[in-house]
């Protein structure tokens, strides 16, 4: 069923949001200044957003679904895609244009400031950060770990990859943080590679 005209402006006015979100960050955000940049009234945004947290709220869902369609295209081309190399592809995209990195910078930024400064709930800041390592919990589990140890090994993967990123948005410091990240993501391959093999030979000896 076609979304109503009423709908379609909604979700175009969402993605100018977060577009300006992305530019301008969360943490002094108001009504006023977003509505004038957008060329809106306040009251247009409160009819299709509510309060200002409820519309950071509905951007900041925005922001994982546009890059879960991303991802999602990755994973449609390449359904064997490893972990490893869903990180390079996410290191390589958010490298590609200022856009991509800002809108990164967007969800670490939700994550980390205080609910007295954003006005969002726990939940949500938390959301931009958890929806990623869940995820990378089904790969590891598809790639041969058990379902614990991939919740621990994706729990560390995304604190590394979050640390990586967080201290790209503070230096800017390419060029190392890329070794850095290789050398992470080489580790990770051989701990997949020693843990599948013991799996595998377990299931060997008890077969036999």
């Amino acid at each position: 069923m076609a979304r109503t005209p009423d709908l379609v402006r909604r979700q175009e006015l969402l993605d100018r949001i977060v577009d300006y979100l992305a530019a301008h960050g969360l943490a002094h955000v108001t009504l006023r200044p977003l509505a004038t940049a957008l060329g809106v009234s306040i009251n247009r945004l409160v009819h299709h957003f509510g309060s200002k947290e409820e519309l950071i709220a509905t951007a900041l869902g925005r922001v994982v679904e546009l890059q879960a369609e991303v991802q999602d295209e990755w994973m449609r081309r390449d359904p064997d895609i490893t972990l490893a190399e869903l990180h390079r592809k996410w290191w390589r995209w958010m490298n590609s244009s200022p856009e991509n990195l800002a809108l990164v910078r967007l969800g670490y930024e939700a994550a980390a400031l205080d609910t007295t400064v954003s006005g969002l709930p726990g939940e949500v800041r938390a959301d931009q950060l958890a929806v990623w390592r869940r995820g990378f919990e089904k790969m590891l589990v598809n790639e041969g770990l058990e379902p614990e140890l991939a919740r621990v090994e994706a729990s560390i993967h995304k604190v590394l990859f979050t640390g990586i990123v967080i201290e790209l948005l503070a230096t800017g410091d390419k060029k190392r943080l890329t070794q850095t990240l290789e050398t992470s993501l080489d580790r990770l391959t051989r701990r997949l590679d020693t843990v599948t093999s013991a799996t595998d030979q377990r299931a060997a000896f008890s077969s036999s």
